[in-house]
């Protein structure tokens, strides 16, 4: 937690859940995480709204049933959410993961370096259709789009 974010532990570590893991390979919206927990445990009581006002701090006391169902969602323990060690080790974790999947990126985009331009296009209409294939947005690259 940065010493100049006065939201309190719980936000700060359920923000960072939502900006850094990625479930199922994609970053969540609130709506999308909530509808994913209620079909996960049709009885919990949680919304979209809801969950942006736990991660900003405005709300700070969910139920343990939705903090047990946010940890199995992003796949934590629930200590994550109460105990500084763990909350650590699981974001270095994150961060080394992360930084491996930008590795990965970056062999891709050298392997690409100097090949004629038709060759990129068919290469990027593969990728495509693996991203299309894992349930990722496509990419707009247009000059629009920067």
């Amino acid at each position: 937690m940065s010493e100049t974010d006065d939201r309190p532990k719980l936000a700060v570590r359920l923000d960072n859940l939502f900006k850094t893991v990625r479930p199922k390979g994609k970053h969540w919206t609130n709506a999308e995480v909530a509808e994913e927990l209620k079909q996960a445990n049709p009885d919990l009581r949680v919304g979209g709204v809801y969950l942006s006002q736990l991660r900003t701090g405005k709300r700070s006391n969910p139920s343990p049933d939705l903090l047990a169902a946010l940890a199995r969602f992003f796949g934590v323990s629930v200590s994550y959410f109460f105990d500084d060690e763990v909350a650590e080790s699981v974001l270095s974790q994150v961060a080394a993961i992360e930084a491996l999947r930008q590795a990965g990126v970056r062999s891709v985009a050298m392997r690409a370096a100097g090949m004629k331009k038709e060759n990129l296009q068919a290469i990027t209409a593969i990728m495509d259709q693996y991203r299309q294939m894992q349930g990722l947005p496509p990419v707009d690259d247009s000059p629009e789009a920067e």
